[in-house]
């Protein structure tokens, strides 16, 4: 039978370090709140019920939370007294009864399910709690992990450690998982004598050993039990995630060709044999199909760029872009929520919003949607195998039939039949000699002005 699974996650605590106006759980790494990572990465190691702990700004930490979880309780922590007492502040979910409670940081982003389910195996094997340690070659300032055959015997603060136990390279990452049976009774004997009168997680040790249970610790890496608790750590993380999901990619055939240069979101779906160039960032909601090119400097969210698609060099992809199979989207183009049919073009310095385009449609350099009103939005249909010239603009709501031309410079402001050809300009007119005349009296009039400026 499955062991039941409650994870404590512990967000009211605050840096203020970080000079921010909102609680420090909600900054994102991969564009993802990293309350959002910490409960992902628990969900995945097979916990069923997460109680989020919160304290400041805690409608939005919620909502942050119930993004990715199913089973969710909220539980405010209205004094700051310790890390065992934010646990107490959720005894009610405790009280639930689970074979294993997990209690992690909210901000630690990067804990992975693996190393979770490793504490909660310790667990399953008779030990009353895991403590989840790091190795150091700097252990400075941190905990020290006392073992003693094979058992994690105590957790010695830096300040109170001997010089032995100093030497200790083996040290202490906060999170823990603790048997659920006896979590609520351990939280409880926890005492705060102490100089800041504060109830520490830690003393959870000493105190499971002197009531005869056994206490372990497991390894993980340095780097997933990073806490952030100013703006410099906050980038340091995003650089160990991006650089972990661009390998992620490249391993499932994904060509980045500059890989530090590229950016990704928490929810980027590339398709192996995607060639990304230099300088490419992509936010939230994209999809890259198989064989797909996105040349440098491209800026996409929110779209789907189809099998054997090419974007940019310079192209932006704003939401509810859709790029279908062989289709291009060139230079300095900007495309929002507008579908780009199969084979059809959009290769120079235009704008296509609110839109759909046809199969094998070409749209000229220059190339305008007027979809906005001042007010409203509205919609512009461009047929299959129409061909838009050059500096044009589609003032919608407007359709341009299938097979039909536009003529290069005009202003479409009514339907163009299919097959037909639109134009939308004034007639040319040349007037001789006229030029001439201009420029003597532009020439008069800058004259007079240096005159009257002296």
């Amino acid at each position: 039978m499955a062991r039941t699974c409650l994870a404590i996650i512990l967000a009211a605590g605050e840096s203020t370090r970080m000079k921010a106006s909102r609680s420090k759980v909600l900054f994102p790494v991969g564009n993802l709140p990293m309350i959002a990572h910490v409960i992902s990465a628990a969900t995945a190691a097979g916990v069923g019920s997460v109680a989020v702990v919160t304290g400041r700004d805690g409608e939005a930490v919620e909502a942050a939370s119930r993004a990715v979880a199913d089973e969710l309780t909220i539980w405010e922590q209205k004094e700051r007294r310790g890390t065992a007492h934010a646990a107490l502040s959720a005894a009610g979910a405790i009280e639930s009864g689970y074979d294993d409670v997990l209690v992690i940081f909210g901000d630690t982003p990067l804990i992975k399910p693996e190393t979770l389910l490793r504490s909660r195996k310790m667990l399953a094997e008779g030990n009353d709690v895991a403590v989840i340690g790091f190795r150091t070659e700097k252990p400075f300032g941190y905990g020290r992990l006392i073992e003693e055959n094979g058992e994690l015997v105590a957790i010695r603060e830096e300040k109170d450690a001997s010089d032995k136990e100093r030497e200790i390279t083996f040290c202490n990452g906060g999170l823990m998982a603790i048997d659920g049976r006896k979590a609520l009774n351990l939280l409880r004997a926890i005492g705060n004598d102490n100089a800041k009168s504060e109830y520490y997680l830690t003393d959870i040790v000493g105190i499971a050993r002197s009531n005869g249970g056994k206490t372990v610790a497991i390894e993980a890496s340095n780097r997933e039990l990073i806490g952030i608790n100013n703006r410099s750590e906050l980038a340091e993380v995003e650089q160990i995630w991006q650089q972990q999901k661009r390998e992620d990619m490249m391993k499932a055939g994904v060509t980045m060709i500059a890989p530090e240069t590229v950016f990704l979101s928490h929810d980027t779906l590339i398709e192996a044999d995607v060639t990304i160039e230099p300088n490419v960032i992509i936010g939230p909601g994209v999809t890259v199909q198989s064989n797909a090119v996105v040349k440098g400097f491209c800026h996409i969210e929110g779209a789907t760029v189809g099998p054997g698609c090419t974007v940019g060099p310079f192209a932006r992809l704003r939401p509810g872009a859709e790029l279908q199979a062989d289709s291009k989207v060139g230079n300095f183009c900007e495309v929002k929520n507008a579908a780009v049919g199969e084979g059809a073009k959009v290769n120079h310095l235009s704008y296509i919003g609110d839109a759909a385009i046809g199969s094998n449609a070409n749209i000229g350099a220059g190339t305008i949607t007027c979809n906005y009103d001042g007010v409203n939005k509205h919609f512009t249909q461009i047929g299959a195998g129409a061909f838009v010239g050059s500096n044009s603009s589609l003032v919608a709501p407007v359709s341009i039939g299938d097979g039909s031309y536009i003529a290069s410079g005009s202003v479409i402001t009514r339907d163009v039949p299919d097959d037909a050809l639109g134009f939308g300009r004034a007639r040319q007119e040349n007037k001789q000699d006229m030029a001439a005349q201009l420029r003597e009296r532009n020439l008069a009039k800058k004259a007079t002005a240096s005159k009257t400026s002296k």
